[in-house]
């Protein structure tokens, strides 16, 4: 590395080179100065990424999973909002191609980026909704596959085993980053909704969101590994998670969780282990319940205590999406919209502070019709069944299970464009990779050396 940098080396004076001929363009065009360095700075950039881009990944995850749009919002203004998704998802499409780049294409057949492209292309030729225009449904194309970006690198066993580590520690992460905020007295910790919900660095239900990720890798890791500081890990993200006050998040973890330690066996997690520990998890959540009139500041014990059933405003946002899919029952509007069913600016939307549909099939059937929902839902299953083929029996059955309450989740919250579906499918693509063919064969190489040492 050294010998590459000493000024005599080729590297060097192309370099310089390349330098010289940006300050000369931009002394002869000053106004081609800035975008020519900015680009410089791009490669730059690039290059740094490639040269490390295993830590390159898990910063931009760990990024992510903060959720720092919703700070930028408050210590900036809403146009911040904007730009900081927009530069995470450009971030991970940039990275993803340079892992594509790097360690080669994997085409993925089922996944679900080509169903939606499928929409796209049969909403711009069927006719796109009121509003809705060419550009608006582009941006949607983009914002619902980005997520997806990784599943088609063929990514090496040690990237994606830094990437469900990152995946764990993202939600500390973002508690720790919230909790300085608070201090320096810039953002609070805890939002009230309800009751008290934590934010850390973005929204309590996106936090929720990622604390599920973060549950369903600490899940793959203890099965890996078996470590007793996974358990611990896994149990903060637990506490996490009620402290966001995300009822849905939660039901789901708890029953991945329980269902696993029931019915999945692995080396690592003998039956008496695991049963130790579902009789523990459930000494606990009595306690919790016993105490639940002491804790009704929180959020999910307020709801527990009151029996609130609505706080989202399902009732009011799901009538207009309902219409709206009836008059374009089997084509739908096009991908994106579902942005336009419900104005910003109505009553509905400053009343419940939001205007997406709060469920994924209601919404896809309104972007896509019938076909293109089921086109979705058929793309998902076969992705899943083709992808945990050849994982370890233990990581299969998990990834199946986690699926399956991903489906039931996306019935009533947006799981497939908020920041947490980045989060949750670079997760799924990490594991996934598992099931490559490369992986495969040195997963298999390498068991002889674990029998020698048993």
């Amino acid at each position: 590395m050294l010998t590459a940098l000493r000024p005599s080396s080729p590297g060097t004076a192309i370099v310089g080179l390349f330098f010289a001929i940006v300050l000369a363009v931009g002394a002869l065009v000053p106004g081609a100065l800035a975008p020519l360095l900015a680009i410089t700075a791009a490669f730059g950039l690039a290059i740094l990424a490639g040269r490390h881009l295993t830590g390159c990944s898990v910063a931009w995850l760990l990024i992510a999973g903060t959720s720092l749009e919703m700070t930028m919002n408050d210590l900036v203004g809403p146009p911040a909002f904007g730009i900081t998704i927009a530069a995470v998802k450009g971030t991970q499409l940039g990275v993803a191609a340079l892992c594509i780049m790097r360690y080669g294409p994997r085409l993925d057949p089922f996944n679900p980026a080509w169903a939606f492209g499928a929409i796209f292309a049969v909403g711009l030729v069927h006719g796109l909704y009121p509003g809705l225009t060419p550009a608006d449904s582009l941006r949607s194309l983009a914002g619902s596959t980005i997520p997806f970006a990784f599943c088609f690198a063929r990514v090496p066993r040690d990237w994606a085993s830094a990437m469900i580590r990152a995946t764990r520690w993202a939600p500390l992460i973002s508690v720790a980053g919230g909790a300085v905020l608070y201090a320096a007295n810039l953002r609070p910790l805890f939002v009230e909704s309800g009751g008290a919900r934590l934010a850390g660095l973005g929204h309590p239900a996106f936090l929720g969101g990622i604390c599920l990720a973060a549950i369903y890798a600490g899940l793959i890791r203890l099965y890996r590994d078996g470590a007793r500081g996974d358990l611990v890990l896994l149990g903060v993200n637990f506490v996490l998670l009620v402290l966001t006050g995300a009822r849905a998040p939660m039901a789901y973890a708890v029953m991945v969780t329980g269902l696993t330690f029931a019915f999945v066996s692995a080396p690592g997690m003998p039956t008496r282990r695991r049963w130790l520990l579902l009789v523990g998890a459930a000494t606990l959540l009595l306690l919790l319940v016993m105490m639940n009139h002491a804790l009704a500041d929180i959020r999910l014990f307020n709801i527990l205590s009151t029996r609130s059933t609505d706080l989202s405003g399902r009732d009011l946002l799901w009538p207009p999406f309902e219409q709206a899919a009836s008059q374009s029952y089997w084509f739908g509007w096009g991908l994106g919209a579902g942005n336009f069913i419900i104005p910003p600016d109505s009553e509905v939307a400053q009343l419940v502070q939001t205007w997406a549909a709060h469920n994924e099939y209601l919404r896809m059937e309104v972007e896509g019709g019938q076909l293109g929902r089921g086109l979705l839902i058929i793309a998902f299953v076969l992705w899943v069944v083709h992808n945990t083929r050849g994982l370890p029996r233990a990581e299969r059955q998990i990834m199946r299970l986690v699926f399956i309450a991903f489906a039931a989740h996306a019935a009533t919250d947006n799981v497939l464009i908020s920041t947490p579906a980045s989060v949750l499918f670079t997760f799924v693509a990490a594991v996934f990779s598992g099931s490559s063919p490369g992986n495969i064969t040195a997963r298999r190489s390498r068991l002889p050396k674990v029998e020698a040492v048993a």
